[in-house]
């Protein structure tokens, strides 16, 4: 085992030692397994549920027990776990806020137990965002693009042909949104209250990497490509007008309500949203999902799998790591994926769902979309999440804002590097 250092967040002397979890079966009974997940859709849960069932029904001396918990909290919550040798055996997270608690020594290295064919199902991108240092962090299992949900019916009114190729510029884009702006009707609703995220997963397509080198090496550069998206942005709201204003300040789950009234003809929103449109919207919305937005560098996104991982005190690293192969097996993510209305991670998977979803046009379109995923450079970047939160998040909202111009926002960004990093 690695030597650990607390994380910065780590709690104080006060936070008492919990009991170990898992069972070590020195009773003659089965071995236990401690799963927290986090799947929070109702359909999601049954997905999971069935997985574990049917793994607990072929396995009777490796027992998988479900822990659920939610998303909120959950980062402080394994902050606890782990200081107090409670975490569970299986870990239910996502690669951005893994590498730190793997390179501070509390994940199992799980490179000697994927199988040569799980590693060779999974994309080149996808595998780097589970791989800190060398080691096999977690099995990645969900994905998520971001895609434009468009009301076909108001495209068509404005005389917008809706797109239906393998991609779509984000001039085509501007200029849809453009067309379909008259009165108080706009083009493009996108919740833009917490920005970064979707910046910089989408600045590929524009040439944007925000970061180059690793760990506490790394340094940030923003140039024409970084700045590309944001500065789209903010020409399309402030000088087109063809963007809903009070969206900007919203998240995408309130930016669905004025989609559904027609307030808006079109949204950015993460792919899973097509599972809550899909169940929210008025029967009669007429809701396409356009192809994958292409920038100048292509329609390349950043990949940002949910994952799971192994507590590296966990007695059964060898059996979480079975089961873990079992979870991730072709027909398991291409149930759990269709329940969640996310992108499996491995290539079977994907090719599963879209022979049995065949002709689903939606679906095509969002399995497509998880095609252009590459490697995330920020998730190996030391103090990414803290200049996130204090620097490049209040900075991206001030310049939506129109509180800042563009240079002053390169600015903010860069030099509130430096101080996060000093």
């Amino acid at each position: 085992m690695k030597t650990r250092t607390a994380p910065a967040a780590a709690l104080s002397a006060a936070v008492l030692a919990l009991p170990a979890c898992g069972d070590a079966g020195e009773s003659g009974g089965p071995v236990t397994l401690e799963f927290q997940s986090l799947s929070d859709q109702p359909a999601a849960i049954e997905a999971t549920e069935s997985i574990v069932a049917s793994w607990n029904e072929a396995n009777p001396d490796v027992q998988v027990e479900i822990v659920p918990a939610g998303w909120e909290g959950i980062h402080d919550k394994l902050i606890t776990q782990f200081n107090g040798g409670a975490a569970p055996d299986i870990i239910h997270y996502e690669a951005a806020e893994l590498v730190p608690f793997a390179r501070d020594g509390y994940l199992a290295d799980l490179s000697e137990h994927m199988s040569e064919d799980a590693r060779a199902d999974i994309p080149d991108g996808v595998q780097d965002a589970v791989t800190v240092d060398g080691e096999v962090i977690a099995y990645p299992t969900e994905l998520q693009s971001y895609v434009v949900f468009a009301n076909r019916g108001m495209l068509e009114d404005a005389g917008v042909e809706v797109p239906d190729g393998d991609t779509m510029t984000w001039q085509e884009l501007r200029e849809a949104a453009a067309d379909t702006t008259t009165g108080d009707q706009h083009g493009l609703g996108w919740g833009l209250s917490s920005p970064t995220a979707a910046f910089m997963s989408m600045a590929p397509a524009f040439g944007g990497d925000f970061f180059e080198g690793t760990g506490a090496d790394a340094d940030l550069a923003v140039g024409e490509g970084e700045m590309a998206l944001p500065e789209l942005v903010g020409t399309m709201a402030h000088e087109d007008g063809s963007i809903l204003p009070v969206t900007l300040t919203q998240d995408g789950a309130e930016t669905l309500a004025p989609f559904y009234s027609e307030e808006i003809a079109m949204t950015v929103q993460g792919s899973f949203q097509a599972a809550n449109i899909a169940a929210d919207a008025p029967d009669d919305l007429d809701w396409v999902v356009l192809p994958p937005l292409e920038g100048p560098a292509g329609p390349a996104q950043t990949a940002n799998p949910q994952t799971l991982s192994v507590d590296v005190d966990s007695e059964h690293v060898e059996e979480s790591a079975e089961f873990l192969e079992y979870f991730t097996s072709t027909e398991n993510l291409a149930e759990l994926n269709e329940a969640d209305s996310l992108i499996p991670a491995t290539e079977s998977a994907r090719e599963a769902m879209g022979a049995s979803l065949g002709g689903d046009e939606t679906w095509e379109t969002l399995l497509e979309s998880g095609e252009h995923l590459e490697s995330s450079p920020f998730l190996f970047v030391d103090g990414y999440a803290q200049w996130k939160e204090t620097v490049a998040t209040p900075a991206y909202q001030r310049f939506l804002a129109q509180e800042i111009d563009a240079d002053e926002l390169r600015d903010e960004l860069e030099s509130g590097w430096e101080q996060t990093t000093e």
